[in-house]
């Protein structure tokens, strides 16, 4: 197996067996997993005829990052009478760390170079404008801007022919983690502020790829993790060990102390991703002084999450007066996440909220669109 995992994302490990024995022989393998995972199911039934080797394979999803430790894999082996059994242990355990999900960045990183990323819900973004320095011509592909055509270049190859131009210069892409106790919420076994942890490492990734610069902020009480802004090789690294270290404190985050740090240290105006988490208008309302001192030499992205328990409520048609009532209370409070997004709209802010499992798209979508627009 590999000598890290990938949080959520399904991690192979495979057990190759060989009998050496001139019998056929009856297995029992077990392997001795990570308590972390609670599973008492992870054991095979084999036979397997002299000389014959074969392999078998599962997976193990892991929702949390750390250092997780495997057991010996034990085999149970008996002949055909079965009356007595061996057994064989290999290995003496071993530790594997569990990483934010590098598979994920990975396909997301793949797509992009391919071009492919809408096969992924991302959509597409005709960037306005280019900058006047020249790269190089090639041949015209329809979708180009017709006014780069290089007429000359035209009539010598007898195909037609455009002027390429390179980007703009490259731009600073900061995503701001909060780590206060709302980002302790759970889905789907995963915490909030995994979800986001996860989704900052393919957005960085993909503002390096796409010639920006990448960087780290992560803030409860205090400020915990600061990695500045870059894209030279070796950076994506960087970012991923600051990422594999990150917990949620239970403790309010401290807005005031993030918006102090940013207008000091960054200079340069940058795209903010902000990770975080607003249950109600109220708690936005009293962060509302710090995401304008953000925004104001900034372009700011609010990035929270729609409580998917809600969603279940309204879909769900109510049998009596008590299941009105709470259809009632959670279309209020489905509403109320509208107008937190219009009201940042209103401050010149971005606002994006979205369910945990889509919050990796829903990032790449706003990011390209800003992007096109040299935010």
């Amino acid at each position: 197996m590999s000598d890290r995992f990938s949080n959520g994302d399904d991690n192979v490990i495979n057990i190759k067996l060989q009998n050496y024995y001139n019998q056929k022989v009856h297995l029992t393998i077990i392997d001795e997993i990570p308590f972390q995972f609670q599973r008492r199911d992870v054991s095979w039934k084999a036979s397997m005829d002299p000389e014959e080797s074969s392999e078998l394979s599962y997976h193990l999803k892991p929702v949390k990052r750390g250092v997780y430790h495997f057991g010996c894999l034990n085999v149970f082996a008996s002949f055909f009478l079965r009356l007595v059994e061996r057994r064989f242990q290999f290995g003496e355990g071993k530790e594997v760390a569990v990483y934010p999900s590098y598979l994920q960045m990975r396909k997301y990183e793949i797509a992009a170079i391919s071009k492919n990323l809408s096969a992924y819900g991302i959509k597409k973004v005709r960037r306005i404008g280019t900058s006047m320095e020249f790269e190089q011509i090639k041949d015209y592909v329809r979708g180009d801007d017709p006014r780069s055509i290089n007429w000359k270049a035209t009539a010598r190859a007898n195909a037609l022919m455009i002027n390429q131009f390179q980007e703009e210069k490259s731009q600073q892409v900061y995503s701001l983690i909060d780590k206060g106790r709302l980002m302790k919420m759970p889905f789907e076994g995963m915490s909030l502020l995994d979800y986001a942890i996860n989704a900052c490492l393919v957005i960085s990734n993909i503002a390096i790829k796409k010639g920006d610069k990448a960087g780290l902020i992560s803030f409860s009480k205090k400020l915990s993790t600061v990695v500045s802004a870059n894209k030279r090789p070796g950076h994506m690294r960087k970012i991923l060990e600051g990422l594999y270290r990150q917990k949620t404190r239970y403790e309010e985050a401290n807005f005031e102390l993030l918006a102090a740090f940013v207008r000091k240290k960054i200079t340069e105006r940058s795209l903010l991703l902000l990770f975080t988490n607003f249950e109600s208008q109220t708690s936005m309302n009293r962060q509302m002084p710090y995401l304008k001192m953000l925004a104001k030499k900034h372009v700011l992205v609010v990035i929270f999450f729609r409580n998917t328990g809600i969603k279940e409520v309204l879909k769900t048609r109510p049998k009596d007066v008590e299941g009105i009532y709470h259809q009632t209370i959670a279309e209020h409070l489905d509403h109320e996440k509208n107008l937190m997004i219009k009201e940042l709209k209103r401050h010149g802010i971005y606002g994006i909220v979205t369910e945990p499992r889509n919050l990796t798209v829903d990032t790449i979508n706003k990011y390209l669109a800003l992007k096109a627009k040299s935010f």
